[in-house]
């Protein structure tokens, strides 16, 4: 199951487009649509991640049709993700869409040990839409786009 173009539009949204390498918040080396160019740079101590070089053949503008088979590839591994911890969501797309978007910024990890996936898996949809509003704090504080996407990503999930 793929995600829905509505989906696909709200994930560019929240996350942003950009077509120059930089490094996010987390100090790791991100380029069009949260794609981490070098996952072994998560692995490093986050004080040592500064200090990761970014590859002379990454360091340019890189092109939409690159971005976009970046984020083609990045959600396959969520979309199949979601089928595998919510096989429930097969079929329905806003159940999808949603867990797909929430496991795209959060991770799979999160996804599978939540108490969302474990209500959603009861079939208590309601409650499972409800989880979906605790997850909006970053660096111990509530962030105000993080509220927003929760919302956003309640509202496609329950469509």
């Amino acid at each position: 199951m793929k995600v829905s173009e509505t989906a696909l539009q709200m994930i560019r949204h929240h996350e942003g487009v950009r077509l120059k390498p930089y490094l996010c918040p987390a100090h790791l080396w991100t380029v069009g649509v949260g794609h981490v160019l070098y996952p072994e740079q998560a692995r490093l101590p986050f004080v040592d991640r500064k200090e990761y070089p970014l590859k002379p053949e990454d360091a340019r503008a890189w092109s939409t049709v690159e971005v976009d088979d970046l984020l083609s590839q990045d959600l396959g591994r969520f979309e199949r993700g979601v089928v595998r911890y919510c096989p429930a969501a097969i079929n329905r797309q806003g159940h999808f869409d949603g867990l797909a978007s929430f496991s795209f910024n959060l991770g799979l990890g999160t996804l599978q040990r939540s108490t969302l996936r474990m209500r959603y898996n009861r079939a208590d949809y309601a409650g499972a839409a409800d989880e979906f509003l605790k997850f909006v704090k970053g660096g111990g504080r509530v962030l105000p786009g993080l509220v927003t996407r929760r919302n956003d990503e309640r509202a496609l999930f329950m469509s």
